[in-house]
């Protein structure tokens, strides 16, 4: 039997290189001049749209490196100026887990807009739809086009009905660019997504379609091939030295798929391997993961926890020293997952389900330590429960002292003038922002340290650059190995 069932229908791409496949593989750790020769042929390789940043991108480069993330997301821009540039935004937060103004949400949305990001996908894992719309007119009146996220989760609430009526109702909104759907954990399976994707492409209507599936679970391309079956038109990819595990699958995988199968694209592939050789370098002189296949693992079926939050956790116990407890929290999660409803897996809902069952083991007495987080989330104030909250939890999750006080809570709504007033009066709105995310005293260390560092090392310089930060630092270095050609380092610190 022909496995050519394409029959020549054209598949864009969207590039997750410089956001996602960094965000899940270096913790969005990456800085301009890491990217700086990637750029150009990013830029040659035909993408439909390149997936930039995000407010946590911002936040680490201010914090991590002082970099001026503005002058960052200008750098981009300028060396990408045949694509269309996007941002991720959730509906209500531009700031961690903090719910923001709707005046700093629209100034957020405008600046971006003024500094040639012009795309955005939105979501909200708990589908206030009216948040969403308001969000997407907002983008739309900046000169902007949005697309709506349907985020996959696997639970007992969300059927294929489910996320198929709310493509819908994304579909029906003015201007939109496309509909973009998620699996953010990894845990959606080929057998779901047969029924799942032509639920949705129905539903949709005209409107395009997205896929974003994290390899998690090593199943990314099988569920891509059934999106492409069910007549999604996009897929979202990342170069190889940032693709897989935990990112999203590969370009340069995705194209040999596509072809086997007789679909076409307009991706130039000559410009694939330069991409390639700069971001592997790059990790290999920072200290940074390269993407791999992960190993298969039923338990994430359990948790569902999307990778970057394994790392986090495993460091929180460390700190405690209770790594070995690792396993129990994992153990733990799906049953906090189900008492508070079955959440979708994803920011910032599956922090709170993972930071609540890592204090559960800690302490030994579970629910007697509850986040702020978890109880705004119990209380309705981050958007509608998907369902009931098992009623022996709910009532220790409102036994915590904020309780009564957060029941009275409501969303604070100053306006654009009074969060001004707050700062000094001269400002520009990329600096009222960052100071209205970071601290002044973080904002201020970024404006002395200087301009954002923009230009390329060569290897050799990279690798003389780190082992200098070693040296600086008083490690010990028992070994150094260099090899040329297909690049490898080694470098031992003594313990």
């Amino acid at each position: 039997m022909s496995t050519n069932t394409g029959a020549g229908r054209h598949i864009d791409f969207v590039d997750q290189t410089l956001r996602d496949g960094q965000q899940s593989l270096w913790g969005m750790r990456m800085r301009a001049y890491e990217a700086a020769r990637a750029l150009p042929h990013i830029d040659s390789t035909g993408f439909k749209v390149v997936d930039l940043t995000g407010a946590g991108m911002f936040t680490v480069l201010l914090r991590s490196f002082r970099d001026d993330p503005w002058a960052t997301t200008d750098f981009l821009v300028q060396n990408l100026p045949s694509n269309v540039r996007r941002s991720g935004l959730r509906t209500i937060s531009v700031i961690g887990f903090k719910h923001t103004p709707d005046a700093i949400m629209d100034l957020w949305v405008q600046t971006l807009v003024k500094h040639g990001v012009t795309s955005f996908w939105i979501y909200d894992c708990l589908y206030d739809m009216p948040v969403m719309k308001r969000l997407a007119e907002v983008i739309r009146a900046a000169g902007g086009t949005a697309a709506p996220a349907i985020m996959y989760g696997l639970t007992g609430v969300h059927d294929d009905e489910f996320f198929a009526a709310r493509a819908k109702e994304m579909a029906s909104w003015e201007g939109i660019e496309s509909v973009y759907v998620e699996d953010a954990a990894g845990v959606l399976t080929p057998e779901r997504a047969a029924t799942l994707l032509p639920a949705i492409r129905a539903a949709a209507g005209d409107v395009p379609l997205e896929l974003h599936c994290h390899n998690t679970t090593g199943l990314a391309q099988h569920n891509y091939i059934q999106g492409l079956r069910a007549g999604f038109d996009m897929l979202h990819t990342a170069s190889r030295p940032l693709a897989n595990g935990p990112s999203l699958p590969s370009t340069e995988s995705m194209l040999t798929i596509l072809g086997s199968l007789g679909y076409t694209h307009s991706l130039d592939e000559s410009q694939l391997p330069p991409v390639a050789d700069n971001f592997r370098e790059a990790a290999l002189a920072g200290g940074y993961e390269l993407g791999q296949m992960a190993e298969y693992d039923p338990r994430m079926y359990d948790h569902q926890l999307p990778g970057g939050m394994t790392g986090t956790l495993k460091s929180q116990l460390a700190q405690h020293g209770m790594s070995d407890r690792f396993d129990e929290v994992l153990e733990e999660i799906p049953q906090v997952r189900l008492e508070l409803g079955e959440p979708i897996m994803a920011t910032p809902f599956s922090q709170f389900v993972g930071i609540q069952a890592l204090l559960n083991v800690v302490t030994g007495d579970r629910y007697s330590m509850v986040p702020d987080e978890v109880l705004h989330y119990a209380l309705g104030h981050y958007g509608p429960v998907p369902s009931p909250i098992d009623p022996d939890a709910l009532d220790r999750i409102l036994a915590a002292p904020k309780a009564a006080e957060y029941q009275r809570w409501e969303r604070p709504q100053p306006t654009l003038a009074e969060i001004r007033s707050r700062f000094s009066s001269d400002i520009s709105d990329e600096e009222l922002l960052l100071r209205f995310m970071c601290s002044d005293e973080e904002v201020d260390q970024m404006i002395a340290a200087g301009p954002i560092r923009t230009d390329p090392r060569t290897t050799s310089s990279r690798i003389v650059s780190h082992i200098e930060e070693l040296v600086a630092e008083k490690r010990s270095l028992n070994a150094v190995s260099v090899t040329s050609g297909d690049l490898s380092v080694t470098l031992r610190r003594r313990s």
